[in-house]
């Protein structure tokens, strides 16, 4: 059955919805200059947790959460999960906060060969020689950054790696993305209240306009969630994996062009080597199927 045209439509908005507000997250960010990052990651914790509550609230869907809350081992799942996204968040938070927008923007780039890496190593799964070649782009990559600043680029690699192992453990974790989302911010809302309890200063003690920014950071973490898992119902799934990089590209010109970042000679030659591998596994993973769907017609 072909798909509806108007799916589609809604589905391609959705899509550019979620990674367009992921891309712009750096500026919201950077109108928090001077509030701590564990400040920011716990304030962001505890404001997505009132914001999908609210919408779980709303959309009756206090069953799904009850359901969740019954399966052990769902539920350690998610403790792992969010975990690893609260590591990703308090990463990317103080890089941004601190002037490492590009270093973001290339981890991002670096994601999903780590994904396909954790396929093979953790799940079994078999690459062919292009999909390799591709993986050794982006190793060759990171060799470049490691030998030019003589140490490893701890935040690219720590921003992949984290969300990486996020998307593992959520690939093995059947919820949907509300129900989540909502789990792991409640199993995190403990060490967001002892963080900012034991604060020299009261955790509401930010000026007005920095307090709403900061409750923002709900809204901004639920409702790209909300549109990804729209597109992902309604979209191939080789659309929405050419779409992620959508948000790493509009990182990467706000750093540039916007936050004045200079691009090194060895950040230039290392977003070519990872472009490389990227182009080189989309088309090596997608013509496979696109050939075979001219053979069946």
């Amino acid at each position: 059955m072909s798909p509806d045209p108007r799916e589609m439509r809604n589905g391609l908005l959705a899509g550019v919805g979620a990674y367009a507000i992921w891309g712009i997250l750096p500026l919201y960010l950077k109108l928090l200059t001077g509030v701590p990052a564990a400040d920011v990651l716990s304030h962001r914790i505890l404001w997505s947790l009132v914001a999908v509550g609210a919408l779980l609230l709303v959309t009756g869907a206090a069953g799904r959460v009850r359901a969740a809350l019954a399966q052990p081992r769902l539920m350690g799942l998610l403790l792992l999960s969010a975990l690893a996204i609260a590591a990703n968040w308090l990463i990317y938070t103080a890089a941004i906060l601190e002037g490492h927008v590009l270093d973001t923007s290339l981890g991002y780039f670096i994601n999903p060969l780590i994904n396909v890496l954790f396929g093979v190593v953790l799940l079994g799964e078999r690459l062919s020689r292009p999909q390799w070649a591709a993986v050794a782009f982006a190793l060759a990559g990171v060799a470049v950054l490691t030998i030019s600043r003589g140490a490893l680029p701890l935040i690219s690699l720590g921003v992949a790696l984290s969300f990486a192992l996020y998307a593992l453990i959520r690939k093995q974790a059947v919820v949907d993305s509300a129900t989540g989302l909502f789990l792991e911010t409640l199993m995190l809302t403990p060490l967001a209240l002892v963080w900012l309890s034991t604060r020299p200063e009261p955790a509401w003690h930010w000026p007005g306009g920095t307090l709403a920014l900061l409750a923002a950071a709900g809204v901004l973490t639920a409702t790209p969630l909300m549109l990804f898992a729209v597109a992902a119902r309604r979209l191939k799934l080789s659309t929405l994996g050419l779409m992620q990089y959508a948000t790493p590209t509009i990182v990467m010109l706000e750093a540039i062009f916007i936050f004045g970042e200079p691009l090194s000679g060895a950040m230039l030659a290392a977003f070519a080597l990872i472009w490389a591998g990227l182009l080189v596994y989309t088309v090596t993973t997608f013509s496979g199927p696109m050939a075979r769907a001219r053979v069946s017609r």
